[in-house]
């Protein structure tokens, strides 16, 4: 499968729980942070629920 790098552009602060949830899930501790995951069906389901937090491309 392909891999995909995602950094996390804006803070989850003041955010719903559920997107600041998914961002735990998905790894991320800080702004800024750049995580890499397989690019699968969950994943981009996950990245859909906080498309405006994050910035994907292609590894």
């Amino acid at each position: 499968m392909a891999k995909i790098k995602i950094k996390l552009v804006k803070s989850p602060i003041d955010k719903p729980k559920r997107q600041k949830l998914t961002l735990i899930a998905l790894g991320f501790r800080k702004v800024n942070q750049i995580v890499e995951h397989e690019a699968t069906p969950q994943i981009e389901g996950m990245l859909r629920m906080v498309q405006n937090l994050v910035q994907v491309e292609n590894a």
